[in-house]
């Protein structure tokens, strides 16, 4: 099957804006969980975290369900039968997902964890043991992974929805979306952008959840993203589908482009975070979603050097990026008298090669690459 150049380059541009959203995140006036600490009340350079927030995480997984198709395609054109196929894509998911998000928490995230407890005064009771305080480390220093461990649960998932659906009648009925005239296909896109609503509707209040590990579920949003992920799966990895988006892109992209003013414009000085079961907030993740795929299907089919490396390497930079982020903002804020400004120059500046670097060294580490990016052994680079 050949390689579509531009899902790859959509999935590298959204890794790099989950790494600008982070480090406008860390110093957020909004109260968001997880920040260190704005520089005033109110700061609108905080736009960007309005803009991207809705979004951003939901497309990641409609791009990992398109290529979970995908993989799953050229498994099945590779191997004697579907069960063979099926067990090597979970081998592989398991290897490249869970190993990360799980064993990688105690050689790499725990730092992390730390790092957390530091910055945003985390209790720790007094007397503790070190391998009791690892530990607690370690299972705090989730951050970002979250969104991998989401995704081996939902590849799991789909082997069991395709066990179900031996004959993939689900999957061709979706295709027919690319035959349908535009107002048909308008109908079904604003249906399933109400259901993106109504599932995101699965919240519970913080003043419920203190206490408990019930408010990982806001975090997780797991039915949310398995709606994604499965839509990505079943309705647009098909390829006219794809291209009816990438002929409506100018029409997608002003809808999108609305939608993000306002959001922004009516929620502005308000915890994003807790914005999740708003209408608005996931009719916008929604249309952005399809915005993005239409503008990268129309615009963005040729590979650049830069963009190759990125295909290659931003699943590992998305891995390894948040400690350096954490670790740059704690230290500039919080001991050093520099400005605002100067602050996220720096940040800006630094994050990516830093990010880069470490993904670069430990990926060259034999068990350690293993245990943080599920690589088994050093491949060679052409």
């Amino acid at each position: 099957m050949e390689r579509k150049v531009w899902i790859d380059n959509l999935r590298w541009v959204t890794v790099l804006l989950v790494a600008l959203y982070h480090v406008l995140y860390l110093f957020n006036a909004e109260g968001t969980f997880g920040g260190i600490g704005s520089f005033a009340p109110v700061q609108y350079q905080d736009v960007v975290l309005y803009v991207l927030y809705p979004w951003f995480m939901l497309l990641l997984f409609v791009v990992a369900g398109m290529s979970s198709r995908y993989a799953l395609e050229a498994l099945e054109a590779k191997l004697p039968d579907r069960r063979a196929a099926h067990r090597q894509f979970v081998r592989q998911r398991t290897l490249k997902l869970l190993v990360p998000s799980t064993i990688g928490l105690f050689v790499y995230h725990w730092m992390t964890g730390y790092l957390n407890m530091v910055a945003t005064g985390g209790y720790m009771p007094e007397g503790l043991p070190a391998l009791v305080r690892y530990f607690i480390f370690a299972l705090t220093g989730i951050g970002p992974l979250w969104f991998v461990q989401d995704l081996w649960v939902f590849s799991l998932l789909l082997v069991v929805v395709r066990l179900l659906d031996r004959k993939d009648r689900a999957y061709a009925l979706c295709g027919r979306l690319g035959g349908l005239s535009a107002i048909t296909v308008t109908v079904v896109l604003m249906a399933l952008a109400a259901l993106f609503w109504g599932v995101a509707q699965v919240y519970v209040e913080p003043d419920q959840t203190q206490g408990s590990l019930a408010g990982l579920l806001n975090l997780y949003r797991p039915l949310f993203y398995l709606v994604g992920f499965l839509t990505g799966y079943f309705v647009l990895s098909h390829e006219k589908v794809t291209d009816a988006l990438a002929a409506q892109r100018w029409a997608l992209l002003l809808i999108g482009v609305t939608c993000a003013v306002v959001f922004t414009v009516t929620n502005f000085g308000a915890d994003y975070a807790m914005l999740t079961t708003a209408r608005l907030t996931n009719i916008f993740a929604w249309w952005a979603v399809l915005a993005m795929l239409g503008c990268f299907k129309a615009w963005a089919g040729r590979m650049s050097t830069f963009g190759r490396y990125m295909t290659r390497s931003s699943y590992g930079i998305y891995i390894v990026h948040y400690l350096p982020l954490l670790f740059l903002a704690c230290t500039l804020k919080n001991h050093t008298a520099l400005p605002a400004w100067a602050v996220y120059a720096v940040m800006l500046v630094a994050a990516f090669p830093v990010s880069v670097a470490i993904y670069e060294t430990l990926r060259r580490i034999p068990f350690v690459r293993w245990c943080v990016f599920g690589i088994k052994k050093k491949k060679t680079e052409k």
